[in-house]
């Protein structure tokens, strides 16, 4: 019986069963926001305002010869290597979000633009925490291309 009740939670889902009203999506999805204008802006005091600082920022993707490639940073690290006038934008797009309770996780494709000009793409999966009733970015992780992405 347990095998069987195991090979049940194993099935695809369009959707993840999960829901509360109390939460809605733009709640969500602003501290995504203000976390793509401070990278806009390259301002690390921005950035480290809406995420948990005991959280990472994990990139998944290959290496030009194609071997996996995994580097992974905590939000203080990848705040103290911000700098600014690089013409960074990262955009994405219908994004699925899922709450219960205080976690929620938003899944994504993104684009990065540098200076007017697509440089990379992926899927972002960023795990939020709701604290003091606001919503941080605890982790996120994303795969990484450089080639094939849309508008390149």
């Amino acid at each position: 019986m347990m095998i069987f009740a195991f090979a049940l939670a194993l099935q695809p889902a369009d959707r993840l069963p999960l829901a509360d009203p109390a939460s809605s999506e733009a709640s969500v999805l602003a501290p995504i926001n203000e976390a793509f204008r401070a990278l806009e802006a390259q301002d690390s005091a921005a950035l480290l305002r809406v995420v948990d600082p005991d959280g990472r920022v994990t990139a998944v993707g290959k290496l030009p010869d194609g071997t996996a490639a995994r580097r992974s940073r905590s939000w203080t690290e990848y705040a103290s290597k911000m700098r600014p006038g690089h013409g960074f934008k990262e955009r994405i797009i219908n994004p699925m979000i899922e709450v219960d309770g205080d976690v929620a996780l938003v899944w994504a494709p993104f684009t990065i633009e540098v200076g007017g000009k697509i440089v990379s793409c992926g899927t972002d999966h960023f795990d939020m925490v709701r604290q003091g009733g606001a919503w941080k970015i605890m982790n996120i992780t994303f795969s990484t291309m450089s080639t094939g992405c849309l508008g390149q």
